[in-house]
């Protein structure tokens, strides 16, 4: 009987360089379009979606202090609200373009990991939206609530909604890049294990560098999740080596 993973790897093989570059102008199209679809129906609910975020600032006024910054925010929420919302269909495009030619051992290490960062990039936007930015809001207006009146503009708080939910949510991919480079035997469990105090030395300067805030709490809270990512990627690690050991013993 011939080997599914086998033969689709030589189906793969008999695509023309041309055509693998036209399958994949093809998936960018259509990620294309899907984004911009999504983005045209956010405009459509566009009022409705900046109320919702804004939320988290709860009294806080949100002015218009130049001509046509409101226009210039809703096509910035509508921008990555079409990007967010599309990007379960963007990892299905990948998932098509690269399944062809994968054997089904390489298939049972990608899909897996790409369902995952897709999964995980949501839960970052959820973690973000209800535990880091009402926290950074609430630190920022209680550190200068006797002194100044908390009005912002709508611009500046927009930017930094969203600048901060789209990096922690890149930033819940670290156990999808463990889980990768640990099935590769690019690194192990006791590797990663051993350099426990280096990845919370790393968490501190890069929850530095992405956070657009400066406050230590918002800091604080994204380094202890990063950490909690990376433990968590350990354990995906652990797992991954403990079946492929299986794996190979079964087979011997």
């Amino acid at each position: 009987m011939r080997d599914t993973g086998q033969s689709e790897k030589k189906l793969s093989d008999s695509m023309t360089f041309s055509d693998h570059l036209e399958e994949l102008r093809q998936r960018i199209l259509n990620s294309i379009y899907s984004i911009l679809i999504s983005i045209f129906f956010s405009l459509l609910i566009i009022k409705p979606l900046i109320s919702f975020l804004e939320i988290p600032a709860g009294d806080i006024h949100l002015l218009q202090l130049a001509p046509g910054e409101f226009l210039f925010v809703a096509i910035k929420v509508a921008g990555y609200s079409g990007l967010i919302v599309s990007m379960p269909y963007i990892f299905y495009q990948i998932i098509l373009f690269i399944s062809p030619g994968l054997t089904k051992q390489e298939k049972s290490l990608i899909l897996p990991a790409v369902f995952g960062s897709g999964l995980l990039f949501f839960l970052g936007l959820i973690f973000s939206w209800w535990i880091l930015v009402p926290a950074a809001i609430n630190f920022f207006i209680s550190f200068g609530a006797d002194i100044v009146e908390p009005t912002w503009s709508i611009e500046r708080y927009f930017d930094f909604v969203l600048l901060l939910m789209s990096s922690t949510a890149i930033a819940f991919q670290l156990p999808v890049l463990q889980f990768i480079l640990g099935s590769l035997g690019i690194i192990t469990t006791e590797k990663m294990i051993s350099n426990w105090k280096v990845v919370v030395i790393s968490s501190a300067i890069l929850s530095a560098v992405i956070t657009p805030s400066t406050d230590p709490l918002t800091m604080s809270l994204l380094s202890i999740s990063i950490v909690f990512l990376f433990f968590v990627g350990t354990g995906l690690t652990y797992l991954s080596e403990n079946l492929k050991s299986k794996t190979l013993s079964s087979s011997h």
